[in-house]
């Protein structure tokens, strides 16, 4: 417990400071949570005194101590006695990454306070996540989609939920969860208290917060969109085809000690695993496509540093905290110019320097503009390799070939070669189609019917035909 003596008297610090204190202060020094973050000072004491807070915040913040310590604090005084399948309080993500984060965070901080909780996402068995939850929990943390099958099954009720927590509500909103957001908050205690925690602040998470907050306490611990000083930024300007030779040479720089590589879709991730396998690099994937337990493999081998590269779509953006990621490379920029802010908060946390990296094609220049508008600067250019031909070669980097009858040609073995002419039909009794004229609606093309072959039988007359 950490105190100062002024005049004899004892003065509390850290969070025994903030308003947390017995049992749950004991846990939570035990946790290593010591000295508190700008955010947790500015949103525990409101929380405690009851009020709902709306937090600005990036990731990486401490905004999960912010809001389970004090959920945490007022839950244990409650006693053990809990109504079944109800929950005491709703913590909800957007991802399931994101959702196992918190619950883990969770368990460290109640770790010895017999505080129960459960965690329901998609990818699992639910007969599992409903027999956890059947006896009553004391912390639920879930992903929407889930909690609603759960809630339409009878297996959950939340009239009981007297704290309801929206962690990363402006990414619950990029991926459609808003409408099962205000489902569930409808179902929940009508004088529940309540905390918004978000990013980002578009008019659509505005009108939820003014929607579900009752006269909440503002938190901002960084203007909105804002990157974190300790993170260099840059820009390497690279066509499409260059940027595989591109990443896999940055990747045999051995500073690259713990890569996440952020691809724009499921299959693009899987196709730079598959290149860097090719080129000699081990690297793990995480996608929607992928198995939860897939996921979580191959999140836990990146964490203990068995893999070194984690490659990863925006769905992995947030959620994933594991200290000590040194570079972020944004194989193609995002859709969304706000999960660029979310990829590279993946590096620089906790006070940590961190790089990220951008490849850019001439063709992305508009979602480079965007980004840069929602940081509010300019990315430096490091490199511009637009104006060469060809790749360079990766020196030092061993690929591996793929067996000769299974490699396709490269364009430039194909160069200077003449195109397959395909071989003309020989139409019955020689004669040739009739050359097409195009409808006025460039439809299909007009004039006469091809000739169709006739259906003879055994006897050598025509089906169908008078004779036969």
């Amino acid at each position: 417990m950490n105190e100062l003596t002024i005049d004899n008297a004892p003065v509390a610090t850290g969070f025994e400071a903030l308003g947390i204190s017995g049992k749950l202060l004991k846990c939570a020094e035990a946790a290593g949570f010591v000295t508190p973050k700008p955010i947790q000072e500015q949103a525990i004491p409101p929380q405690l005194a009851g009020r709902d807070v709306l937090g600005v915040a990036q990731t990486g913040s401490g905004k999960t101590a912010a809001f389970a310590l004090p959920i945490l604090s007022k839950i244990i005084g409650l006693g053990t006695k809990r109504r079944p399948k109800t929950a005491r309080a709703l913590i909800l993500a957007p991802t399931r990454e994101l959702a196992v984060q918190i619950e883990e965070t969770v368990r460290l901080l109640s770790k010895g306070a017999h505080i129960s909780t459960a965690l329901v996402l998609g990818g699992v068995s639910k007969g599992t996540q409903v027999r956890k939850i059947a006896p009553g929990i004391d912390v639920l943390v879930a992903t929407p989609g889930r909690l609603m099958d759960l809630v339409r099954d009878h297996a959950v009720i939340l009239s009981e939920t007297t704290w309801l927590v929206l962690d990363e509500a402006d990414r619950m909103l990029d991926m459609g969860f808003i409408n099962d957001v205000r489902r569930i908050s409808k179902a929940t205690h009508p004088a529940r208290q309540t905390a918004l925690f978000s990013a980002t602040m578009p008019q659509e998470i505005v009108s939820l917060a003014n929607d579900l907050l009752r006269d909440p306490v503002r938190v901002e611990v960084a203007p909105e969109g804002t990157t974190a000083a300790e993170i260099k930024q840059s820009v390497v300007l690279a066509r499409t085809k260059q940027k595989r030779q591109i990443l896999s040479q940055m990747l045999a720089n051995p500073e690259m000690k713990s890569v996440m590589i952020f691809a724009r879709t499921k299959h693009g991730a899987d196709r730079v695993t598959r290149d860097l396998e090719r080129d000699g690099f081990e690297a793990a994937v995480i996608h929607g496509n992928k198995s939860q337990n897939a996921r979580q493999k191959a999140l836990t081998g990146f964490r203990a540093g068995s893999v070194r590269i984690l490659v990863a779509t925006d769905i992995a953006a947030r959620g994933i905290d594991v200290p000590g990621i040194s570079h972020v490379v944004n194989f193609d920029l995002p859709d969304e110019a706000s999960s660029y802010v979310h990829r590279i908060g993946r590096t620089g946390r906790n006070g940590a320097d961190g790089i990220a990296i951008t490849l850019c094609d001439p063709s992305e220049a508009s979602k480079l503009r965007s980004v840069e508008k929602i940081i509010r600067m300019k990315l430096p250019i490091s490199a511009d390799h637009t104006g060469e031909p060809d790749p360079k070669p990766v020196p030092g980097v061993q690929r591996m070939q793929q067996p000769a009858n299974d490699r396709k040609p490269r364009e430039s073995e194909n160069e200077g070669a003449p195109k397959r002419q395909r071989p003309r039909k020989e139409h019955h009794r020689g004669q040739g189609r009739p050359a097409a004229t195009a409808r006025p609606d460039g439809d299909k093309p007009a004039g006469k019917k091809p000739f169709r072959k006739r259906k003879f039988g055994s006897s050598g007359k025509r089906f169908g035909s008078k004779a036969a």
